[in-house]
């Protein structure tokens, strides 16, 4: 495990919930004195502390690890919110339909940021009868290839894995995409619009 919860941010996340320490310690059965050790940097909660912990300030185990509240306000399923996250440990990818905390490999991961595309990532689409041909020219070794691509719809993902050494390339649906996504291993996520094709 990288990092443990700290004093700091069980101070910050029980004062925003309004709680003294005294209350916070009844609500998981310490004392009030252990719960200012903690907060003053002279001891950490013990691992299984950490769940009852994460009730009492109503948050989740991994949020209370981050330090951040997350609280979706993506309740209308809007599709222009997905978000991709990937492990640069073990290469999983992970798609939400909004803010999320998202942990794989004892890393909690960062939402990727789509750019535009550029030269060196650029998308080729093409229609071909009720599909579009998606492609990039970029190079598929074994150390610097394009991850994946995906179509984002107006009600779903479809997502294509692609592999070092096979075509950066993948066939969609054309009905209801409105974008494209890829992600390449050294330099991101690359996005483009359908109606930019």
């Amino acid at each position: 495990m990288d990092n443990y919860i700290t004093g700091a941010t069980i101070k910050r996340l029980r004062e925003e919930k309004a709680l003294t320490q005294d209350e916070l310690s009844q609500k998981i059965f310490v004392s009030n004195k252990t719960v200012s050790k903690w907060e003053n940097g002279h001891g950490l909660p013990d691992i299984s502390l950490l769940e009852p912990l994460a009730k009492a300030l109503d948050i989740s185990v991994i949020e209370l690890f981050s330090g951040n509240e997350v609280r979706n306000q993506n309740r209308s399923f809007n599709m222009k919110k997905v978000l991709f996250y990937t492990c640069p440990v073990c290469g999983n990818v992970i798609q939400t339909t909004g803010q999320a905390v998202i942990s794989c490999c004892g890393i909690t991961l960062p939402p990727l940021e789509a750019e535009e595309n550029d030269d060196e990532h650029a998308f080729t689409i093409q229609t071909v009868e009720d599909e579009y041909f998606v492609s990039l020219d970029h190079p598929m070794t074994k150390d610097h290839y394009i991850s994946f691509i995906a179509a984002v719809y107006d009600n779903g993902v479809e997502f294509i894995k692609l592999y070092p050494e096979s075509a950066a390339q993948a066939r969609f649906k054309i009905s209801r995409a409105k974008f494209f996504v890829a992600y390449c291993n050294h330099h991101g996520l690359f996005k483009v619009d359908t109606k930019k094709k």
